[in-house]
């Protein structure tokens, strides 16, 4: 193994109703727990999503309405995840924009107090992007010299995931082999939360990124516009923004 781990990396991929991160939910989830010994455990879980499967999505990945009824809701199995991903690092493809922000909102609405800053996030996507940009098929066939079958599978994406992950650490001389390194490598941008409508400044401050006060600071904005914050609470925005905001809005306070 060319990953150099201090503690386990989880590295998992969602299948879901759809991609709006607030919205959609997820059908099923695998997680492959590797250990700084290479030694692996792995489980994976289809998610009775309480909302009907769109047919472009059944399309995706194969999983339809029968599929999932019997299955447990994710509230059911919010237990176990967390149970496997505890004090682990967290890896995927895409998992930074995607896979990630979905499976903190779940959690979240599961309530379950999921917080990122105990986690480093490594995306062998973004590492491929940067490096050789392609998608997971092609970039499994570039590194690994395999052809991906059943992709879409939540099971198969993910064990390719890890193995396009390692294989990268290998290919590239100068990649770090450590997590903090990757997760550093493999960040577009720095954000307080998980969708972006948050960043930070030149001094580490956070900022809004959208609106009557993109560029702002957030403290600065719930302390002269308080009813600002309370609109966010109620508008359509991701749980995890939600609960960043509301952070940042006790401390302005002080």
């Amino acid at each position: 193994m060319n990953l150099k781990l201090h503690k386990p990396l989880c590295v998992f991929d969602l299948e879901t109703t759809g991609v709006q991160v607030s919205r959609d939910r997820i059908v099923e989830i695998s997680i492959l727990k590797v250990y700084p010994d290479a030694s692996r455990e792995s489980r994976t879980w289809r998610v009775n999503p309480e909302m009907f499967i769109p047919k472009e999505s059944t399309e995706v990945h194969g999983i339809t309405d029968d599929d999932v009824k019997d299955s447990p809701k994710f509230r059911e199995i919010a237990g176990k995840i967390i149970d496997m991903i505890s004090g682990c690092d967290l890896g995927g493809f895409n998992s930074n924009r995607f896979d990630v922000p979905l499976l903190a909102e779940e959690l979240l609405r599961a309530g379950v107090d999921f917080d990122l800053t105990k986690f480093k996030l490594v995306d062998a996507q973004t590492i491929f992007h940067k490096m050789e940009p392609r998608n997971l098929t092609a970039a499994y066939q570039f590194y690994c010299r395999k052809s991906l079958e059943n992709a879409h599978s939540a099971e198969a994406d993910v064990l390719a995931t890890f193995e396009v992950l390692d294989a990268q650490i290998g290919h590239y001389p100068d990649l770090p082999k450590d997590i903090a390194g990757l997760s550093e490598f493999s960040s577009h941008h720095k954000f307080a939360d998980l969708a972006g409508f948050i960043a930070f400044d030149k001094d580490e401050k956070e900022i809004f990124t959208f609106g009557k006060y993109k560029g702002q600071r957030v403290k600065d904005v719930f302390q002269k516009d308080l009813g600002y914050y309370g609109w966010i609470q109620n508008a359509d925005f991701p749980l995890y923004t939600k609960k960043v905001l509301t952070g940042i809005q006790l401390r302005s306070k002080f």
